[in-house]
C-alpha cells in the first residue's frame, strides 16, 4: 500500500474541500485529536495540487464534490505517496473498490465517533474489511497500481480484461492497456455480472462493447469489440452461456 506511515508523529494533515464551513467544521473536529496535525487547506485541487507539494502531508482528507473538478481528478495531478480519505455528502460516491489507496471515506456531517474509527485505521493502516468484499457497481471508480504508477479507473472504462501470467491487462475505451498485479478470478469475482462476462480462461469482457458475435469453429464465437482490432474467440466451456445472452 502507498503511504504506509512508519512513525508515532502526528499525521501531518491537510483537508481539501471548496466549501469553507465544511473545511472548518472538520478542521475543528480534527483538532480534538492529537494524533493530527493539520497542516494546510485547500478549496481546489489546483491548489490542492500546491498545498502538497509545499507541506508533504501523510494523510489528505479530499471531499469528491466540487464544482471545478472532482477530486478524483488529484490523481492525475500528482504522485500519490500518502493516504486518502474520501468526504462526500453522497453515499454513492463511496469507493468499492479491492485495491484503493483511499484508507477510509466519510459521509457528511461527519460525526465525531465515525471520525475517531479513521483515525484509528489511519494510525494502524487498516483498510475496511468491506472494501475487499464488495460488488463493484458500473459506475463504480477503482484505485489500480499498474506500470509503476497509481491512479483511478472508471469500471465502465474497461472494454475487456486478459490474463498475463500472474498479472492482467486492462483495455479501455480510449485505447490504454493497464497492467497490474490481479488474477482474472478476483477481477470476475468483484465485477459486476449484469456487464462482464468470461468468454475464456484468460479473458473477460464488457458487453456494453459487444458489436457483433459470429459463429466460429467448433461451437466457439468470435467476439467483436468497440475499438478493438482483432476480435476474440471464446472457449467451448463459455459458449453455452454466451447463447443464452446474445442467441
Amino acid at each position: 500500500m502507498v503511504g504506509v506511515i512508519k512513525h508515532m508523529k502526528p499525521l501531518r494533515t491537510i483537508i481539501v474541500d471548496d466549501e469553507d464551513l465544511a473545511r472548518q467544521d472538520l478542521q475543528y473536529q480534527l483538532t480534538h485529536f492529537p494524533e493530527i496535525n493539520i497542516v494546510g487547506e485547500a478549496s481546489s485541487v489546483e491548489m490542492a495540487v500546491k498545498v502538497i507539494n509545499n507541506t508533504e502531508p501523510d494523510v489528505v482528507f479530499l471531499d469528491i464534490q466540487m464544482p471545478k473538478e472532482s477530486g478524483f481528478k488529484l490523481f492525475e495531478k500528482i504522485p500519490i505517496d500518502f493516504s486518502v480519505v474520501f468526504v462526500t455528502a453522497f453515499d454513492n460516491y463511496a469507493i468499492r473498490a479491492f485495491e484503493v489507496n483511499a484508507l477510509d471515506y466519510l459521509l457528511k456531517p461527519v460525526s465525531k465517533n465515525r471520525l475517531a474509527q479513521t483515525i484509528t485505521r489511519l494510525q494502524k493502516q487498516e483498510i475496511p474489511e468491506n472494501n475487499t468484499k464488495l460488488q463493484l457497481d458500473y459506475q463504480d471508480f477503482i484505485f489500480i497500481k499498474y506500470q509503476g504508477r497509481t491512479g483511478f479507473l472508471k469500471i465502465s472504462s474497461i472494454v475487456y480484461i486478459s490474463a498475463t501470467g500472474d498479472y492482467t491487462e486492462i483495455h479501455t475505451d480510449k485505447g490504454e492497456k493497464k497492467i497490474v498485479l490481479k488474477s482474472l478470478r478476483e477481477w470476475e469475482e468483484h465485477l459486476p455480472s449484469k456487464h462482464f462476462f468470461r468468454i475464456h480462461r484468460g479473458e473477460i469482457i464488457n458487453i456494453e462493447y459487444v458489436e457483433r458475435v459470429d459463429p466460429s469453429f467448433k461451437s466457439t464465437y468470435q467476439i467483436y469489440l468497440k475499438n478493438i482490432a482483432n476480435p476474440l474467440t471464446t472457449s467451448r466451456k463459455y459458449s453455452t452461456e454466451l447463447r443464452k445472452r446474445f442467441f
